[in-house]
C-alpha cells in the first residue's frame, strides 16, 4: 500500500533526530575533541578526563534503566522533555570546571540523558508511524546520532578556537534550541509504557529477544575498535600522523550522518531482518580490513565509511526486529527496547576498558582489537542466523 507523505508524523520524526542529536550527538561524541583541549587547558588531568567520558558512559546506562519507570510516572513525551532539558543544563554546566565532582556529576547526568533518550524517543514517534515507512522514520530520528559523530570532528575544532568555555556555553545554546524546537512535537498518544508485570504476560518470543539482545551487544562490541581506536591506529600503529587520522574520523563520521537513513530505505525495502544480517556481514568484512592490513588506503577509507555508517545505523535496525517480534504487543515496545540499549551499553563499556588494557599489555599491537571486533561481528550473525526457528511462527519458547 502507498504511504502518502501527510502520513508520517513528521513534527515528531524531528522531535526524535533533535532527541539524539542532543543527547548523543552533542552529550556524548562532542566531548572526544573536547578532551585533548581540557587537559591542555589544565581543566583536568589526563587520567581525570578519561574518568569524566566514563562517568558519561555509567550515566548513559542508568539512563537505560531508569527511562521506563519515568515514562510510566510522567507519561513519555514529559519524560522525553525533561531528560533533554536536563542534558542541555549539564553542557551549561560544564563551561565552567568548578572542580573534578562538579564536572564528574554533570557528565553523568548527561549520559543519563542520552541513555532515556535512546529508549524512550524513537519508540514513542514510531508508534504513530505507519508500518511501512517506520525503517525510514526510524532512520531519520537516530540520524541525529551521525550528525554528531560528524560535528565532532569539524564543528568542534572550529569552536574551540574561540575557547573551551565557549565551545561549551555554544553546545548547550544549540542543544536549547532542539530542546525549544521538539516540545510540541512529541505525540500524545503514544503507547503507554508497560507495568512492572507486563514483561511476563502474554505470549512473548522470549528466546527469541534474548538473541536479538545478544546479537545487538555483540555488534556494540564490533563497533569499539573504530569508534575509540581508529584515529590512534592510523595516526600510530601505521605511523601516518595526527592529521592522516582525523581524516578518516571525518570520513568515519560522513558515513555515520548517511548510515541511519540509508538502513532505514534498506529495511523498508528487503525487511528488517535481512537488513540487520547483510548490516552484520558489512561490518564483519569492514572491521578486517585493518585486522589484515592489506588493503591500503582504499580498504582504510571503504572501513572508515562502513563502520562509521553502521555505528549509529545498526540502531534502527534493532528497533526494527525488535517491533517485529512484539508486533501483536507495542505496550512491550519501550520495556524490550530498554532492555537491548541497556545490552548494547554494557558490552560496548566492557569492551572498551578490555581493549585499552590489551592494548597495554600487546605492545601496541592495534591490528588484536579489530581482530577481536571482526570476531564479535561473525558471533553476531551467527547468533541471529541461529536464532530463525526462534522467530513468531517457529518453535519459538515464549514466556507465560
Amino acid at each position: 500500500m502507498k504511504i502518502d507523505a501527510q502520513d508520517v508524523p513528521w513534527r515528531a520524526a524531528v522531535a526524535g533526530l533533535s532527541a539524539s542529536l542532543v543527547g548523543l550527538g552533542l552529550a556524548r561524541f562532542a566531548y572526544t575533541p573536547l578532551l585533548p583541549a581540557i587537559v591542555g587547558a589544565h581543566w583536568f588531568s589526563a587520567a581525570q578526563a578519561s574518568y569524566l567520558g566514563a562517568a558519561n558512559l555509567a550515566g548513559y546506562l542508568a539512563g537505560a534503566l531508569v527511562a521506563n519507570p519515568m515514562a510510566r510516572r510522567w507519561s513519555a513525551p514529559a519524560a522525553l522533555r525533561a531528560m533533554m532539558t536536563f542534558t542541555t543544563l549539564a553542557l551549561f554546566a560544564c563551561a565552567w570546571p568548578v572542580d573534578f565532582a562538579w564536572f564528574f556529576a554533570w557528565r553523568f547526568v548527561s549520559g543519563l540523558g542520552g541513555g532515556a533518550l535512546m529508549v524512550l524517543a524513537a519508540p514513542t514517534v514510531l508508534s504513530v508511524v505507519p508500518a511501512a515507512r517506520r525503517g525510514t522514520v526510524s532512520g531519520l530520528i537516530f540520524m541525529g546520532v551521525g550528525i554528531g559523530v560528524a560535528a565532532s570532528g569539524t564543528l568542534v575544532p572550529l569552536m574551540l578556537k574561540q575557547g573551551l568555555t565557549a565551545t561549551w556555553l555554544s553546545l548547550a545554546v544549540l542543544a536549547l534550541l532542539l530542546t525549544v524546537l521538539s516540545w510540541g512535537g512529541w505525540p500524545q498518544r503514544a503507547a503507554a509504557a508497560p507495568t512492572s508485570n507486563t514483561s511476563t504476560e502474554g505470549p512473548t518470543p522470549a528466546l527469541a529477544l534474548r538473541a536479538l539482545f545478544a546479537t545487538y551487544a555483540l555488534n556494540a562490541a564490533g563497533l569499539v575498535p573504530h569508534m575509540i581506536f581508529l584515529v590512534a591506529y592510523i595516526a600510530r600503529g601505521l605511523g601516518q600522523g595526527l592529521a592522516a587520522g582525523s581524516r578518516y574520523w571525518l570520513l568515519f563520521g560522513l558515513g555515520a550522518t548517511a548510515g541511519p537513513v540509508v538502513s532505514g530505505l534498506l529495511a523498508d525495502r528487503i525487511g528488517f531482518r535481512r537488513a540487520l544480517r547483510l548490516a552484520l556481514l558489512a561490518q564483519a568484512l569492514a572491521v578486517a580490513i585493518p585486522a589484515l592490513g592489506q588493503f591500503g588506503a582504499a580498504g582504510l577509507v571503504l572501513s572508515s565509511v562502513v563502520v562509521g555508517a553502521f555505528t549509529p545505523g545498526i540502531v534502527p535496525l534493532a528497533l526494527g526486529n525488535v517491533q517485529a517480534l512484539l508486533a501483536d504487543q507495542p505496550a512491550l515496545h519501550r520495556w524490550a527496547w530498554s532492555q537491548a540499549t541497556t545490552a548494547f551499553a554494557v558490552l560496548q563499556a566492557a569492551t572498551a576498558y578490555g581493549m585499552s588494557f590489551l592494548l597495554e599489555r600487546n605492545g601496541g599491537d592495534y591490528a588484536q582489537l579489530f581482530e577481536i571486533g571482526t570476531a564479535a561481528l561473525l558471533a553476531a550473525l551467527i547468533v541471529d542466523l541461529g536464532a530463525t526457528r526462534l522467530r513468531p511462527g517457529g518453535s519459538a519458547k515464549r514466556l507465560s
